[in-house]
C-alpha cells in the first residue's frame, strides 16, 4: 500500500475503537488510546492512537490529533520506564509499506529495549502472539505508574 489510499474503516485499530476487537489498555483520555501489542517484539511493547483522526500516516494526521498521541505516548513510555526499568525505550513510526507500516491508522511503538536485545525492528507478525493472561498482569504494572 502506498502513502496514498482511503482511510480503512475496518482497520484493527478502528475495530478496537469500536469495541469490537479487545485490547489490553494501559492508558485511555478523550483523544488517545494505548495498549499492548499482541504480538510484542519487546517485553511491554506498547502502541499508541488517535480516537479520532482518521490519518493513515504521519503525513495525513492533523497537528493537534499528532500532539496527542505523542503527549501520550511520552506520558505510557515514562510508565514503562518506572514499571520495567529497561535500558533504552524505543519510540517507532512506519509511513507506508515500503516502509514497514502493516496497519494503516497512525500508530507510534513504544519498545522498551535491554542491553543484549537484538538491534531493529522485525516485521509484524514475525513474533509469536502473547499470552493474555500475561498481558493483562504486565498491564497492571505499567497502569499503575501512570
Amino acid at each position: 500500500m502506498s502513502l496514498d489510499g482511503t482511510y480503512d474503516v475496518a482497520n484493527i485499530f478502528a475495530l478496537i475503537l469500536q469495541g469490537k476487537i479487545p485490547s489490553t489498555s494501559l492508558y485511555e483520555d478523550e483523544n488517545t488510546l494505548a495498549f499492548l501489542d499482541i504480538m510484542p517484539q519487546t517485553r511491554g511493547h506498547a502502541l499508541v492512537i488517535s480516537k479520532w483522526s482518521k490519518a493513515r500516516n504521519l503525513l495525513e494526521i492533523e497537528e493537534e490529533a499528532l500532539g496527542q498521541v505523542m503527549a501520550t505516548t511520552k506520558k505510557v513510555a515514562t510508565a514503562i520506564r518506572k514499571a520495567l526499568d529497561p535500558d533504552g525505550i524505543q519510540i517507532a513510526q512506519f509511513n507506508g509499506a515500503p516502509a514497514g507500516q502493516t496497519i494503516f491508522h497512525l500508530h507510534v511503538h513504544i519498545l522498551p529495549r535491554w542491553e543484549g536485545d537484538p538491534k531493529g525492528f522485525a516485521a509484524h507478525g514475525a513474533g509469536a502472539k502473547a499470552d493474555p493472561e500475561a498481558l493483562a498482569a504486565l498491564a497492571q504494572e505499567i497502569r499503575a505508574q501512570l
